[in-house]
């Protein structure tokens, strides 16, 4: 049985074998999901042993991605664009391929929710690793602008650099008064119950407020949007959902339906 694992630390919290197991039953595909608890200077070893023992592939998540980036032999343009990776897997020549899903995950959910993103304006906040990743792929779907505002102007700066002139960076207290159909919070600020300190005055155009983030209650940022009149609100479920089927894929060649998935996670989250 072909054998697959995420890697993380902490990793008890990660819904990715549930997640997975679900996809291999849903699409009969004969394969064993785990999640392996790797140390944190040792994410290498820990990926070797599981390739020793018979592993296939894999997903990272924090605080592994850049690891997983360094390690790979072969790098996909969504990893190189985004500087880290989430899914490993080895080609037919033995090599060990990197791919980042997180961004192209992010599209898939935004366009099941109904954003038409071809000449949008995107506000994005905050700029590190979840962010970074979900660029390439906005800008690919056709976002027209992207201003990316964090705490730290500096590293807006850079990330905005090593992009094309649709991407601006900012601090949150200078980011251009302008209308922005679609805000993402790509902050961790969802997991400490506060919110990006942005000025209400940015939400007055927005039609969506989407929280990378998620849990069982609606984030303090999509609150907040709900109280300032943002018409729709989302979290980051289906974007988890997202970029899982998309790894699937490209382990097992076979695109799996998140819909019944999500539906047994909210199910969960709600217990």
């Amino acid at each position: 049985m072909d054998r697959y694992a995420v890697f993380g630390n902490p990793i008890g919290q990660s819904k990715s074998p549930f997640i997975h197991s679900q996809f291999a039953l849903q699409c009969k595909q004969l394969m064993q999901y785990e999640a392996i608890l790797a140390p944190a200077d040792g994410f290498a070893d820990s990926w070797r042993d599981f390739v020793a023992s018979g592993g296939k592939g894999g997903n990272v998540t924090v605080p592994f991605k850049e690891q997983a980036y360094q390690l790979a032999e072969v790098l996909s343009a969504r990893a190189q664009q985004a500087g880290a990776v989430n899914t490993l897997y080895l080609n037919t020549a033995g090599q060990l391929c990197g791919d980042n899903t997180d961004g192209i995950g992010l599209v898939a959910d935004l366009k099941r929710l109904g954003v038409s993103l071809a000449g949008c304006t995107v506000l994005l906040l905050g700029a590190g690793g979840a962010s970074r990743g979900a660029i390439g792929p906005l800008l690919d779907a056709g976002v027209r602008q992207l201003v990316l505002a964090n705490r730290t102007f500096s590293k807006a700066q850079t990330i905005a650099a090593s992009f094309d002139s649709r991407v601006v960076g900012c601090g949150l207290t200078d980011i251009p008064q302008q209308a922005y159909p679609l805000i993402i919070n790509a902050t961790s600020s969802g997991l400490t119950g506060s919110r990006p300190e942005i000025a209400a005055t940015y939400l007055k155009d927005c039609q969506l407020a989407y929280d990378m983030v998620y849990g069982a209650q609606p984030t303090t940022f999509m609150q907040w949007a709900k109280q300032q009149g943002v018409p729709q609100q989302a979290d980051g479920l289906g974007m988890l959902l997202a970029q899982a089927a998309a790894a699937f894929t490209i382990w097992r060649g076979v695109t799996p339906d998140i819909e019944p998935v999500m539906a047994l996670l909210k199910k969960q989250l709600a217990v």
